[in-house]
C-alpha cells in the first residue's frame, strides 16, 4: 500500500523508487503483486505517467485512510499522546515558512528535545491528512472542512514599485490608471492580468498589462525593486524591502480587505501532545510576527 501510494503521489515508479530509496525493480515488483493479490489492475504504466484505473482509485483512497490510521495507531503505542515527542510535520507558504515560521520551529525545537520536525515548505494546498501533515500556515479564507483552526492575524494585497520607477512615471492615483504602467505578475497569487482592489460600491477587478509574470514573489519583488515596474504581492512579502525604502506602496486607499492567516490542524481526539505543544509556543510568536511585519 505504501509503495502504491507513493507512486502516484509521485507520478512515476521511478520517482517513487527515489522517494522511498529502493531500487526501480522492487517499486514495480511491488505493485505488480499487490495487482495480482487483488486479481484487477490499479494503474495504467505508459512513458509520461501513471494514471489510475477505476478500481484503483477507489483503493487507493482506502489506501490513504488505512496508512493514516495505522500512523496514529503508531504514533499512540510510541508514546506521542503521553509526552511531547516524536516527528512533528508542519507546512506553510515558501516566503512566509523561510521568514516567520522558520525562526518558531527551530526556538521549539531547542524548547522540546525529544521532538524532531520536518517543515515543508509549498504555495500549494497540502493535504494534511494524506500526506501526514500536523499542521499547516494557511493564507486566505478556509473552506468548509473538517479542519480546525486558529486565527493569527491578517496580511494585505499591496501594490508597489521602486522610488526610481514611480520617479520616472509616476504613481497611479486610482487603480484604472494601472493600464498606463508596466506591471509584474505573479502566478500563485490570482489571475495573472487582473488585480483586485476596494472601490466604492464593492470590490472591483482590473485588467494590467502584464509584461513580466514570474512564479514565486520573490521574483516580482526583486524585479519590481530593480525599478521595471509594479507588481502586486501579500504584505509581509515586501515588508523587508520597504523598510529599506527600495520599495513604495501605491493606491493604499485602493487595497482590498485583509486576507487571514490560520494555523490549520486535523480534528481528532486526542490531540498528540507534540501538535498541542507546538500550537501553544507558536500561536503568540507567529501572531506578534505577523503583526510586526505590518507595521
Amino acid at each position: 500500500m505504501t509503495v502504491l501510494v507513493a507512486a502516484v503521489e509521485a507520478g512515476s515508479l521511478s520517482a517513487a523508487a527515489r522517494h522511498l530509496g529502493v531500487p526501480l525493480p522492487t517499486v514495480s515488483r511491488k505493485v505488480a503483486e499487490l495487482e495480482d493479490h487483488l486479481g484487477t489492475r490499479l494503474l495504467h504504466r505508459s512513458s509520461r505517467a501513471l494514471t489510475l484505473t477505476d478500481a484503483g482509485r477507489s483503493y487507493l483512497a482506502a489506501c490513504q485512510r488505512i496508512l493514516h490510521d495505522l500512523d496514529e495507531a503508531e504514533r499512540a503505542a510510541k508514546g506521542e499522546y503521553s509526552a511531547p515527542r516524536g516527528q512533528l510535520v508542519v507546512t506553510a507558504p515558501v516566503v512566509f515558512g523561510r521568514l516567520h515560521v522558520v525562526p518558531v520551529v527551530t526556538e521549539f525545537l531547542k524548547t522540546y528535545p525529544e521532538i524532531d520536525a520536518r517543515l515543508v515548505l509549498s504555495d500549494r494546498t497540502v493535504n494534511l491528512l494524506e500526506e501526514h501533515v500536523d499542521v499547516a500556515v494557511r493564507i486566505g479564507e478556509l473552506p468548509d472542512s473538517s479542519l480546525l483552526s486558529a486565527r493569527l492575524g491578517a496580511i494585505q494585497r499591496v501594490v508597489c514599485g521602486s522610488p526610481e520607477y514611480l520617479g520616472e512615471h509616476g504613481s497611479p492615483r486610482e487603480p484604472a490608471e494601472l493600464r498606463e504602467h508596466t506591471c509584474i505578475t505573479f502566478e500563485g497569487l490570482a489571475a495573472t492580468d487582473r488585480w483586485a482592489f476596494r472601490g466604492a460600491k464593492g470590490n472591483v477587478s482590473v485588467k494590467v498589462r502584464s509584461r513580466l509574470s514570474v512564479n514565486t514573489a520573490e521574483a516580482a519583488i526583486d524585479a519590481a525593486t530593480r525599478g521595471f515596474g509594479l507588481t502586486c504581492v501579500l504584505s509581509y512579502q515586501v515588508a523587508t524591502a520597504e523598510r529599506a525604502q527600495r520599495l513604495e506602496r501605491v493606491l493604499r486607499e485602493f487595497e482590498p480587505e485583509p486576507v487571514p492567516v490560520q494555523l490549520v490542524y486535523a480534528a481528532q481526539a486526542p490531540l498528540a501532545l507534540k501538535l498541542r505543544a507546538f500550537l501553544d509556543f507558536a500561536t503568540p510568536r507567529l501572531k506578534a510576527a505577523l503583526k510586526r511585519s505590518q507595521s
